[in-house]
C-alpha cells in the first residue's frame, strides 16, 4: 500500500497558495473602499499592482526554482517555497500598510513555484498506475484553498483570515520535514543505497522489497540505460557524440538533437497557452464583478457565487483527476475543449444580446468552469510531470510554468482593456475559439500517454513526429 497522505502533504503546499491567492479577488473592495483596514485607501493602479504582482513574483521565481530543483533537491526547493509563503502570510498579519501589502503579494509569487516543484515531485514519487490521479492534485488544492478563502470571507473580518492563513502556511512548512528526497534525484546523484531507502519510504516497503527494486531498476534505465536498452533517438545521440551514459551531452546538446524532447516541450506549452487562453483564470480573478451582474444580491451573493464557482472546479477537478487514469489525458482535453467552447460562445451570446434571464448567464459560467476543469483545468500539469526525461525534467518544467506566468498575466492584464474595446460578448467568443482550438490541437497532435512508462513516452513522441513527417 501506497504513503498516499504523504502526496497530500505535497499538495497541501498548492491549499495554502490558493488560500492566498485568493485574498485580493476577496478583499480588492474592502481595500479601495473608505471602511478600508489599511492605513490607506488603496489607488486604482495599486489595487491593479495588488492583482498582478503575485505573477511578477511567480515570473522571477521560477528560473531560480529550475535551477535548485537539482541543486537542492525537491524536498529543500518545496520547504523554501513553503517558508515564502510564510513570510508573506506573516507581513499581511503584523502590518497594515499598503506598501507592505503590495510587497507580501509579490513574496506570495516566489511560493507561486510549488506548480513546478509539485508536478515534478509528485511525478516522480507516484506509480504510473496513479500518476494522473496524483499528479492533478496540483490543481484541486489550489482551487480548494481559493475556495476556503472566500467562503471565510462571507463569515470572518480580513484580519482573522490572515491569521488562519499563517497559522495554514506555518503547519504545512512543519510537515514537509517529514518527507523524503525523490528517489529520481537521488539515484541521479549517485546516492542509490539512499534512493532506496526513500523509495521504500513512499511505498511501505523495505529497500530489497521486490517492489521497491523494480522501481530502483526503472529509475535506473530511465537515467543511464544500456545501448540495448536505448531509445532509438537515445542510441543516435550517444553515437552522434560519442559519449557514454557516464559522460553525457551537455543539456543543450541534448535538447538540440533530442526530437521527444523538443515535441514534449511544442505538447506543454502549446496545451498550456490554450487552457489560460480559455479565459478560466480571468473569470476566477473577476468572478465577483460578473456574478454582482448575472445574480440579484437578494437571490445570493456575489461571494457565494464565486465560492460555489471554486467549488464546482475542485468538486469536477476531483473527477477529472480519476478520470486522467481511466478515460487517458487526450480523450478528456478533446471533449473539454469542444464542450467548453460551445459554453463559452453561449455565454458570450447571452452577455451580448440578452436572449434570456439573468439567470442564464450564471448557469453557463458554471457550466463553463465544469466543462474547462475536466480537461483543460487538469491535463496540462499532469502532461508536464510525464513528458520530459529524468536528465531534462527539471529545466523543462522551469519553462513551462515561467510561460504559464508569463501567459497568465497578460492574459489577466488584457482583460479590461479588451471588454472596453471589443465589449464581454466578444471576448467570450475568443475564449471559445480558443477552447475549440485546443480540442482539435488534442486530437491530432497529443499522443496518448495514460499508463505509460518514461522511456515508453519518449518512443511514442518520436514515433508521432515521424509518422507526421
Amino acid at each position: 500500500m501506497n504513503r498516499v497522505p504523504f502526496y497530500l502533504l505535497v499538495d497541501f503546499n498548492c491549499f495554502t497558495f490558493g488560500l492566498a491567492s485568493a485574498v485580493p479577488s476577496n478583499s480588492l473592495l474592502l481595500f479601495t473602499s473608505k471602511n478600508t483596514t489599511l492605513d490607506r485607501v488603496m489607488t486604482t493602479t495599486e489595487a491593479s499592482l495588488m492583482a498582478s504582482l503575485t505573477c511578477l513574483g511567480g515570473f522571477l521565481s521560477t528560473p531560480l526554482t529550475g535551477f535548485l530543483l537539482d541543486y537542492l533537491g525537491r524536498k529543500k526547493c518545496i520547504m523554501l517555497a513553503s517558508l515564502m509563503g510564510v513570510i508573506s502570510w506573516a507581513l499581511l498579519v503584523f502590518t497594515n500598510k499598503v506598501a507592505t501589502v503590495l510587497v507580501a503579494d509579490f513574496i506570495l509569487g516566489f511560493t507561486g513555484s510549488v506548480f513546478l516543484i509539485v508536478p515534478v515531485y509528485v511525478g516522480e514519487l507516484s506509480q504510473n498506475s496513479i500518476r494522473g490521479t496524483l499528479a492533478s492534485g496540483t490543481v484541486v488544492f489550489n482551487g480548494i484553498g481559493a475556495l476556503t478563502t472566500f467562503v471565510l470571507g462571507e463569515f470572518l473580518e480580513y484580519k482573522t483570515i490572515t491569521y488562519i492563513g499563517l497559522t495554514l502556511a506555518t503547519l504545512a512548512l512543519v510537515l514537509l520535514s517529514f518527507l523524503k528526497e525523490s528517489p529520481t534525484l537521488l539515484m541521479k546523484k549517485g546516492l542509490e543505497d539512499e534512493a532506496a531507502k526513500a523509495m521504500a519510504f513512499y511505498r511501505n516497503s523495505k529497500p530489497d522489497s521486490k517492489v521497491v527494486v523494480q522501481e530502483i531498476d526503472n529509475i535506473r534505465r530511465a537515467l543511464a540505460p544500456e545501448a540495448q536498452e536505448m531509445t532509438p533517438e537515445e542510441q543516435k545521440l550517444v553515437a552522434e557524440f560519442g559519449k557514454t551514459s557516464a559522460e553525457k551531452p551537455s543539456m543543450w546538446q541534448f535538447f538540440k538533437k533530442s526530437r521527444s524532447t523538443q515535441r514534449a516541450l511544442f505538447l506543454t506549452l502549446t496545451i498550456m497557452a490554450g487552457a489560460i487562453l480559455q479565459g478560466f483564470m480571468t473569470i476566477q480573478m473577476y468572478a465577483i464583478q460578473l456574478f454582482s451582474e448575472a445574480v440579484p444580491r437578494e437571490v445570493l451573493s456575489p461571494n457565494w457565487c464565486s465560492a460555489l464557482f471554486l467549488a464546482l472546479s475542485v468538486g469536477v477537478g476531483l473527477v477529472a483527476g480519476y478520470l486522467t487514469d481511466v478515460t487517458g489525458r487526450r480523450t478528456l482535453l478533446i471533449y473539454s475543449g469542444i464542450s467548453a467552447g460551445i459554453c463559452a460562445a453561449t455565454l458570450g451570446s447571452q452577455i451580448q444580446f440578452h436572449w434570456g434571464p439573468q439567470w442564464v448567464t450564471a448557469l453557463f459560467i458554471y457550466l463553463f468552469c465544469i466543462t474547462y476543469t475536466f480537461g483543460s483545468g487538469t491535463v496540462p500539469f499532469l502532461l508536464m510531470a510525464e513528458l520530459f526525461l529524468p536528465e531534462v525534467r527539471g529545466i523543462m518544467s522551469m519553462i513551462c510554468v515561467e510561460w504559464n506566468w508569463v501567459i497568465t498575466f497578460l492574459s489577466l492584464f488584457a482583460f479590461n482593456p479588451l471588454v472596453s474595446a471589443l465589449g464581454l460578448g466578444a471576448v467570450f467568443y475568443f475564449f471559445s475559439s480558443v477552447a475549440f482550438g485546443t480540442a482539435a490541437f488534442a486530437f491530432f497532435c497529443l499522443p496518448e500517454t495514460n499508463g505509460l512508462t518514461v522511456d515508453a513516452i519518449q518512443r511514442l513522441l518520436v514515433k508521432k513526429k515521424d509518422e507526421k513527417a
